[in-house]
């Protein structure tokens, strides 16, 4: 069945609508990314680790290293030299989100699995300290990262959680990613099985997505005290 996204070649078999201005993007440029509520720097071990550190250990209860391959540290030195040793290159390629009232770091980053050949590119290893969690920085941060990824070209943007993580997924959809399926026994780690959640915005939805990102971010959205006034995912529905 031929439909928007389908064709057909000399043969009479069905392929895939033709893309006969592609180009594809540059790699992800590491320079900052500056919003109203946060700025997200190119991250520097010596310089984030400390502040990273102090307010990820917030989280007393080790919550929030539950389903990364990693963590929690017992001290900022081993923190310090994992993330030199694993969050400095360029794929992963990591942002240190910063308070930009305190210009203290209170999270973390990154972009992964980039793929400029075929356009794709996936956000992950976020690390968000308690502070930072369900706040306009958290949802600040993000839209960056994704108006970044599609301004530069890129075509589909993925979220990949573990599958059991009821909240990384709860936070996919509110950011506006669809569901796409499971990958059953996908990885192994910290002894256990992953079954892995794959979500994605492809570049047709970004432009209503951004505008529904913009008009929540906006200062008119949000109450003297900071609450805000309109859902994004309200916004997202008109």
């Amino acid at each position: 069945m031929i439909t928007a996204s389908t064709q057909r070649n000399a043969l009479g078999q069905e392929i895939g609508f033709a893309l006969p201005n592609w180009t594809p993007p540059l790699w992800p440029a590491r320079t900052t990314m500056q919003g109203r509520f946060c700025r997200l720097d190119p991250l520097d071990p010596d310089r984030h680790a400390p502040d990273l550190y102090s307010a990820l250990s917030r989280d007393s209860t080790g919550a929030l290293w539950t389903y990364l391959p990693y963590g929690p540290f017992p001290t900022l030195d081993s923190y310090r030299q994992w993330l030199r040793e694993n969050a400095t290159g360029e794929d992963p390629l990591f942002f240190a989100i910063l308070d930009d009232i305190s210009g203290r770091a209170v999270g973390l980053a990154g972009y992964l699995r980039i793929t400029p050949a075929s356009g794709s590119i996936e956000v992950g290893h976020l690390q968000f300290s308690p502070e930072l969690q369900r706040t306009p920085l958290a949802t600040e941060a993000m839209y960056l990262m994704m108006k970044r990824a599609f301004e530069m070209g890129y075509r589909r943007y993925e979220w990949k959680c573990d599958a059991l993580n009821a909240k990384s997924r709860a936070a996919a959809e509110r950011l506006g990613f669809l569901f796409e399926g499971i990958f059953r026994q996908a990885t192994v780690i910290k002894g256990r099985n992953r079954d892995t959640a794959w979500y994605a915005i492809i570049g047709s939805e970004w432009r209503t997505l951004e505008m529904a990102f913009q008009r929540w971010l906006a200062p008119g959205n949000f109450e003297a005290a900071g609450g805000q006034l309109t859902r994004l995912s309200e916004l997202r529905s008109r």
